[in-house]
């Protein structure tokens, strides 16, 4: 019995510290979406290059998920998560001294490293808690994706106090306080190694089935678009609306906060409805919101009986900032809802494929910012980068209609396939 409960503190202390550590690690990944700001003006970037700033650090922390989640089988998730956060800290503190554009990419690319600790906590948490347990731990872990929202609280107050180069020595700091409780808080137990075999390529090869493809595409759009938005929406605020940087930041985060917090509510929800019925709503639910936040300022004129009228068509940053807040809450559960879907579908194979699908979505997140900024340039409209997100989720609503809906009773399962012979 004394055993018991020891074990179940010690569960307890490893799922709080590393949340703690993951909400840390997020902070600092989402770095750029504040402090690129500044850093553009200073270089003169175009949105191109702004784009590919901001996600370079997202690519790194994607490729290196992996990898990450196959050490942390083999050596423990606590020897992994503590090198991991320890190798980052000389390179955050580093960017304060960055000066050409090329520094800021080099030293962003290790900066990223830190995007990978969520494949290491995921198995680890999970270990220590039983099985009918286990969703609600990786739930509150992956709530420290709301570290994209704290940074949009901490990094504005120092930018504006301070200047930007004082983030990356503060948020290094953070870092290696962070490092240290971890150390002191969190456990190891030997039972929880898995030896492993499994190879980078050979979870590659998971993406011959059909029903991985469609989870990495899903996984693209509610943890892709949302690192992808996180990083964008800063410097959206302050282009369209005119904001200062630290009421922008704050709007922002009326995003990344339900984006990130309410994923554990996903996991609930995804349990009772199963994963089908909230990923689809979900998708629906971002279709909506994407084809309203897509329609850019516009004026135009009719023709009336008195004369020409001029009207105006665009959202104003309440109605803008209530439908970033809507689509944040829906991205949460689908982040948790597609995980739903791989421990349905794959229960002897769930650490492969979820580390295919995390790393599809990590991609999505490097690509997506990119993308904006390209469009930013070709097209001179801000609301493109949501004109791009609503044609991807588009792919994904037919996909899953293709694939699922027919299939289930309400759209006719029961009746017999349509045939030209018949």
């Amino acid at each position: 019995m004394a055993s018991e409960l020891n074990n179940d503190k010690k569960a307890w202390s490893v799922l709080i510290v590393s949340t703690l550590a993951f909400t840390v690690c997020f902070m600092v990944w989402m770095m750029f979406g504040v402090i690129g700001i500044p850093i553009k003006k200073a270089l003169d970037l175009n949105s191109t290059q702004f784009g590919l700033l901001m996600a370079t650090p997202v690519l790194t922390g994607s490729l290196v998920r992996v990898p990450l989640g196959i050490w942390t089988d083999r050596f423990g998730g606590r020897i992994v998560m503590a090198i991991l956060m320890a190798i980052t800290v000389p390179a955050i503190w580093l960017m304060s001294y960055a000066t050409a554009y090329w520094h800021f990419l080099t030293i962003g690319l290790f900066v990223g490293l830190a995007g990978g600790s969520f494949s290491v906590g995921t198995p680890y948490v999970a270990r220590w808690f039983p099985k009918h347990r286990q969703g609600m731990a990786m739930g509150v872990y992956g709530a420290g994706n709301s570290g994209a929202a704290v940074n949009k609280f901490v990094a504005p107050v120092l930018l504006v106090a301070f200047g930007w180069t004082m983030v990356p020595q503060v948020y290094a700091a953070i870092m290696l306080g962070t490092v240290v409780l971890f150390w002191l808080f969190s456990h190891s137990d030997p039972s929880h190694l898995v030896p492993s075999n499994v190879s980078f390529m050979d979870q590659l090869k998971a993406l011959k089935d059909p029903k991985v493809l469609k989870y990495c595409q899903y996984y693209s759009i509610v943890f892709g678009g949302y690192v992808a938005l996180s990083l964008w929406m800063v410097q959206y605020y302050v282009g369209e609306f005119g904001l200062d940087i630290r009421v922008a930041a704050l709007l922002a985060a009326c995003f990344s906060l339900p984006g990130g917090v309410l994923r554990a509510v996903g996991g609930v929800m995804s349990d009772k409805f199963g994963a089908h019925k909230v990923t689809w709503w979900v998708l629906w639910v971002s279709w909506i919101c994407l084809f309203l936040l897509s329609y850019p300022q516009t004026d135009f004129t009719v023709v009336t009986v008195n004369g020409p009228k001029t009207f105006h068509i665009g959202l104003n940053v309440y109605l803008f900032t209530a439908l970033m807040f809507i689509l944040g809450i829906a991205w949460a559960f689908g982040k948790a809802s597609v995980f739903k879907y791989i421990s349905d579908d794959y229960p002897k194979n769930i650490g492969a494929i979820s580390g295919i699908v995390g790393l599809a979505g990590g991609l999505g997140g490097f690509v997506l910012p990119i993308l904006f900024g390209v469009l930013m340039d070709l097209t001179g409209i801000r609301s493109s980068a949501f004109m791009l997100m609503y044609g991807v989720v588009w792919v994904s609503l037919i996909w899953m209609y293709w694939t699922e809906v027919r299939k289930t009773e309400v759209m006719g399962a029961n009746a017999k396939p349509f045939s030209l012979q018949s």
